[in-house]
């Protein structure tokens, strides 16, 4: 599979649009994917599906519908079962949680669906890309090896963490450069990160959560195997210590990182700001529907970057980081923020989904 070139498909150059379903399509991420795919050029949704007690029900007497107007579209298409056998769509769009994704997604990947996740049910497996395209796209060539050694003709392709998201996106430009050996980290994670209804009113409103479960641990875990290299059909993890402390914050949308980072190579302020700045990354995710101008945007304001004010840059898919600064435990200080339903999630799910489909390895796997 060639990563490298970019090679339009002829559904894209007669106009024509890829299929798409989209499981657990009613929570939070569902209805995140159906806003980001709405008028989208290259996808239609084209089914949806959900838990047992909302098959057989339109979308719109199914779902409570959070945010905008539902395209009219999509409120009549009838929720089916995330089945491979009922769902036929060559793309999915997965916002289950893990305990369900485990099997369902597999049974897609087996079906010869290419599966785009966002639970962690899969993140850690050796053969399985954990993707942000501008990040470590390269990754995804793994999975010429997945379905070599998993005997499917599908594939599955993970979403890193939300709050994973935001930190690798700001540390990828300067690992690139300086390598990045240790890493302090601090989040404060927005109430939407824990889906719908998420936290209750009296626990989140003028107070801080310390506590998200799992969270520190995925950080820890699995920046290090996005910020690694592909090599031989495999992924060589980044040798860095992490520590991580997560909280959760009364901010509706928007993952705030705090970091204190340790190099190989030191930069100085400047050095660092003119990475981050000229930074561009992975050649084949820029120009897509979803890509936004910048990755990376750097803030000048010392009290910037802030979630009200900067989480929809880029329509949602930029990372903003300031504050960038001499650290006197480690190298450099810095701030990072990212929105982590679009970014962090669908958004980030429909991006690898448009490299791979710009590169023709999802129709490879139609033909198969």
């Amino acid at each position: 599979m060639k990563l490298e070139t970019k090679s339009p498909h002829t559904r894209q150059a007669n106009g024509e649009r890829w299929p798409v379903a989209i499981l657990a399509a009613t929570g939070a991420v569902g209805q995140a994917f159906i806003r980001t795919l709405k008028d989208h050029p290259w996808f239609e949704i084209a089914e949806v599906a959900a838990s047992e007690r909302s098959v057989g029900k339109t979308y719109k007497d199914a779902a409570k519908w959070m945010e905008g107007e539902l395209p009219p579209d999509v409120a009549e298409l009838v929720l089916t079962a995330c089945d491979p056998s009922q769902v036929k769509s060559p793309i999915i769009f997965s916002a289950l949680d893990a305990d369900v994704a485990t099997v369902a997604e597999a049974a897609f990947a087996r079906a010869g669906r290419v599966v785009f996740s966002n639970a962690k049910s899969y993140r850690m497996e050796p053969d399985v890309p954990l993707v942000i395209p501008e990040v470590n796209g390269d990754h995804l060539a793994l999975l010429t090896h997945q379905r070599k050694v998993r005997g499917w003709t599908g594939a599955i392709i993970t979403n890193a963490n939300c709050s994973t998201t935001v930190v690798a996106a700001a540390l990828a430009p300067l690992h690139e450069k300086f390598g990045v050996n240790r890493l302090f980290v601090s989040t404060m994670q927005a109430i939407s990160g824990a889906g719908y209804p998420g936290v209750p009113s009296l626990d989140i409103l003028g107070n801080v959560v310390p506590y998200i479960g799992d969270e520190e641990p995925k950080i820890e875990r699995e920046l290090a195997k996005m910020l690694g290299k592909f090599d031989n059909d495999k992924i060589v993890h980044a040798p860095m210590i992490v520590t991580a402390h997560t909280s959760r914050v009364a901010v509706e949308n928007g993952h705030t990182a705090v970091m204190s980072v340790g190099f190989d190579r030191k930069p100085t302020v400047e050095e660092a700001i003119e990475t981050l700045r000229n930074w561009k990354g992975y050649a084949p995710s820029l120009g897509l529907p979803t890509s936004p101008e910048h990755a990376v945007f750097v803030h000048d304001g010392l009290d910037q970057p802030q979630p009200r004010r900067h989480v929809m840059m880029g329509r949602g898919m930029t990372t903003s980081v300031g504050r960038v600064r001499e650290c006197k435990m480690l190298d450099l200080r810095m701030v990072a923020m990212s929105h982590n339903v679009i970014r962090g999630a669908a958004g980030g799910s429909v991006l690898n989904a448009e490299v791979l489909v710009s590169n023709g390895f999802v129709q490879e796997t139609v033909n198969q």
